[in-house]
């Protein structure tokens, strides 16, 4: 067996399929852009589902705050399992778990029903920790955050996807003559769930947890040593910084995700399908945002190493807030998509920023650490939803509030910078970490 594949790849060929690297980073990334059209494949079409089940501004709300929270406690499962189980079986259990509610969302026929199914259909958001694990054990130091960056990036842009694509699926059953508007969505729901059923088969067919093998096909770090990489990265403060900013940023973007669609047909009055393509737009973004603060964290970190990647990131979030903040101040519908792409560049570059850093965190815990940050994200989409949810503040209120809380994160990340390790430094972590691994 050729060298090159039992260890990680030291560049990104993104036109290329061949060695397991490789083929594990492009599955990946499209196993989480396909998890996107069932966590939010629902969003898009809220303002079909709110008029039939007579849903209050507080009852959507509260559809919001449910679609992020299970999230939560999941991302922190998955990153423990990915230590331990391993990346390949943790995604296809999820994957499997996570079609049952979003096909049976469509039986929903009341506001708690709805309710109870959105909660659960959340756990698919703790794919994206699964993500970024996988990439950051398939590639090496010196372009992980590259590699987590377009992963992410690409899977993210099925956030956006979706918001284009359910809609029409949703007339598309309408015009074949299967059901009528009102209940559309229901039927709508059942095609994401399908894909995510295809995707378990595709994973467990055709990945491997490392570049040397399964876990169960390799030696492995003795168990004793391999307990308690949980409470490892929740004594380590630069994990609760990273929680802290990525709740500022992946945090928003799912929010976002969530409620743009009802936003520019409330605020703007356009046609559902016109709102769910400007939604789209935002997430289209992710095709090269997020990986541009990947690129850029990694060339920064070469040079002023961790210390450079934390400024960098607080510089992304103070920008991303002002964006925000004129996207709630626009006017009209023109200004609107403009301060939109504005703050979203930025928004998608600090996620990418973010995940750039993890990986150097700690490396007998990278699973860990991956969740605990992931899981931050969710928890301030978790709080950001209750001013969504607010009769007393609109939505472009609570995007005012919104842009400047990012803003002051990121003069927080700022002033708390993360230890000056050099990029010589960092690459050998990666490297120890590799090879604990493998």
């Amino acid at each position: 067996m050729a060298a090159n594949t039992l260890k990680p790849l030291d560049k990104l060929n993104i036109f290329s399929a061949r060695g397991i690297q490789m083929r594990t980073f492009h599955i990946t990334w499209l196993t989480f852009f396909v998890c996107f059209f069932g966590w939010f494949g629902i969003a898009p079409l809220m303002p079909i589902v709110r008029e039939q089940l007579h849903l209050t501004k507080a009852q959507v709300g509260n559809i919001t705050i449910a679609s992020v929270s299970a999230t939560i406690i999941a991302r922190l499962i998955i990153g423990r399992l990915c230590d331990t189980l391993g990346p390949r079986l943790s995604y296809t259990i999820l994957l499997l778990i996570g079609a049952v509610p979003v096909i049976g969302i469509g039986l929903a026929n009341s506001y708690e029903s709805f309710l109870i199914f959105r909660l659960i259909i959340g756990v698919i958001g703790a794919s994206f920790v699964i993500t970024q694990f996988h990439t950051s054990v398939m590639f090496a130091p010196t372009v992980v955050g590259t590699a987590n960056a377009v992963a992410g990036g690409w899977g993210n842009l099925g956030g956006g996807v979706t918001n284009i694509v359910m809609p029409l699926i949703a007339a598309a059953f309408v015009g074949l003559g299967y059901t009528g508007t009102g209940d559309s969505w229901r039927y709508a729901m059942i095609v994401p769930g399908a894909l995510l059923l295809v995707m378990a088969f595709v994973y467990y067919k055709f990945t491997k947890d490392t570049p040397a093998g399964n876990y169960k096909e390799i030696q492995r770090v003795a168990k004793e040593k391999k307990k308690g990489t949980f409470i490892i990265a929740l004594k380590d403060y630069r994990t609760w910084v990273l929680a802290f900013s990525y709740a500022a940023c992946f945090g928003i973007e799912i929010t976002v995700d969530n409620v743009a669609a009802t936003y520019f047909v409330d605020n703007f009055k356009t046609s559902i399908i016109l709102a769910g393509t400007l939604a789209g737009i935002f997430g289209f973004m992710n095709l090269f945002a997020r990986a541009l603060g990947g690129i850029f964290s990694d060339k920064i970190g070469k040079i002023y190493g961790l210390r450079g990647k934390g400024l960098l990131l607080a510089g992304f979030l103070v920008l991303e807030g002002l964006g925000i903040i004129l996207f709630a101040k626009a006017g009209n519908l023109p200004m609107a998509i403009a301060s939109m792409l504005l703050f979203a560049l930025f928004l998608k570059m600090a996620n990418g920023g973010t995940y750039s850093i993890v990986p150097f965190i700690n490396k007998e815990a990278i699973g860990s650490v991956s969740g605990i940050v992931g899981a931050g994200g969710n928890i301030g989409a978790m709080l950001i939803g209750f001013l969504f949810k607010s009769e007393n503040i609109t939505y472009a209120q609570a995007f005012f509030y919104i842009g400047i809380g990012v803003a002051i994160v990121g003069g927080i990340v700022m002033l708390v910078h993360l230890p000056k390790v050099k990029a010589k430094e960092s690459v050998v972590i990666m490297e120890e970490a590799a090879a604990a691994r493998a």
